[in-house]
């Protein structure tokens, strides 16, 4: 589990009320500029109908504002427990499903889920002939969390344009310098996906500069390479361009990624060890020992209307109250709520998953640790 999730396990231990918000903070129109104006006095009173402390009320009204530096549609996530901001997420792009409003005795995770269906760590590396920006980021989101610049030579980093019998010396000394560059920049490359575990390599920039780079890359970090045909480092670039084909390219793995989880759920269910449930008892007996290493959800669990019990301790969450192994309950939330926090609570991943991704008739399954098969 990444340390993101971890900390998120650990506010779960926290006993509440929460508040959690999940809105639409994009400006773009006149109309849309007058709702921002008013969109925290309207979240404020929502919470406040439903019995928010005075000082969680002003935590989420200075929260609540536009993000800067991302162009619209814009969402934002708030966590707020005793006055506090515990989670603050900008979210690009527009609201995955309904917007949330709600004090509760847990908080509630499943839109950040649902708007964030993955999280990896990947490189965008932009490139020139006279070097490049390599920048570290996650799927979770598009602020870098790294960047570095490669500066290589700039002499004779364009060709000889006359002719006569130094050209061709020219214009290989030219070559020279370009592989020189990088060379530089495919060694930093593969130094960062050796430290962070990057799934994904971005190649943007100049055509004949990512050529290069990407043939000198190491044999392992290769197949990660997805090529974008958009160059920013020259005059008169449209950076919104390169963000869309990034974008489009973590997409296509979180497809692939989740493909994979679901030819595993096909393989592990039906193999003679049976390491995979689905329905929602069995997930949750499975969370219960902590059993559980990756739980798959059908989005449209989201809206459905079935619940299950919060726990203030191991085993963390149960079908009912005659359930709770010792433990005290909480309260009764939406079932896909409950299965999140119970996931993470046990270090398991919760995936969101496309409507009809799962077999017919299926809206909860996992995977699991050890085999669900009884002994003997």
């Amino acid at each position: 589990m990444t340390s993101r999730f971890h900390r998120y396990a650990e506010l779960f231990k926290s006993k509440g009320p929460w508040c959690t918000v999940y809105t639409d903070i994009s400006t773009g129109t006149v109309d849309s500029l007058h709702a921002i104006d008013v969109l925290p006095e309207n979240i404020c009173r929502e919470l406040e109908r439903q019995g928010a402390a005075r000082a969680d009320l002003a935590a989420v009204e200075a929260a609540v504002r536009p993000a800067e530096g991302l162009p619209d549609p814009v969402s934002r996530f708030l966590v707020v427990r005793d006055g506090t901001v515990e989670i603050d997420e900008v979210l690009p792009g527009p609201l995955a499903g309904p917007g949330v409003v709600r004090v509760d005795a847990a908080p509630d995770l499943t839109p950040l889920f649902r708007h964030r269906p993955d999280d990896f760590p990947y490189v965008v590396a932009e490139v020139s002939r006279d070097g490049g920006e390599i920048r570290l980021q996650r799927a979770s989101g598009r602020r870098a969390e790294g960047e570095q610049q490669i500066e290589g030579e700039t002499n004779h980093i364009n060709k000889f344009p006359g002719g006569g019998w130094s050209q061709a010396r020219w214009q290989r000394h030219t070559e020279v310098v370009w592989r020189r560059n990088t060379e530089q920049v495919a060694e930093q490359i593969d130094k960062a996906v050796a430290e962070s575990g990057a799934q994904l390599v971005v190649l943007a920039g100049d055509m004949r500069a990512r050529g290069l780079v990407e043939e000198q890359l190491s044999k392992a970090v290769q197949p990660l390479v997805s090529m974008v045909n958009a160059n920013t480092r020259a005059d008169g670039s449209d950076s919104a361009d390169l963000a869309e084909q990034i974008d489009r390219s973590v997409g296509e793995l979180i497809a692939r990624r989740q493909q994979a989880l679901l030819e595993r759920l096909a393989e592990q269910e039906n193999g003679p060890d049976r390491t995979a449930v689905h329905g929602v008892a069995p997930v949750v007996a499975a969370l219960q020992q902590a059993q559980a290493e990756t739980v798959l959800i059908d989005e449209n669990a989201l809206d459905a209307e079935a619940e299950l019990v919060v726990l203030d301790a191991e085993p963390w969450i149960a079908v009912d109250e005659a359930d709770a192994l010792g433990a005290t309950a909480l309260g009764r939330v939406p079932a896909a709520e409950a299965l999140v926090r119970a996931a993470l609570l046990t270090d398991a991943r919760p995936v969101f998953l496309a409507p009809g991704a799962l077999p017919d008739g299926v809206d909860i399954a996992a995977l699991l640790r050890w085999s669900a098969a009884p002994a003997g």
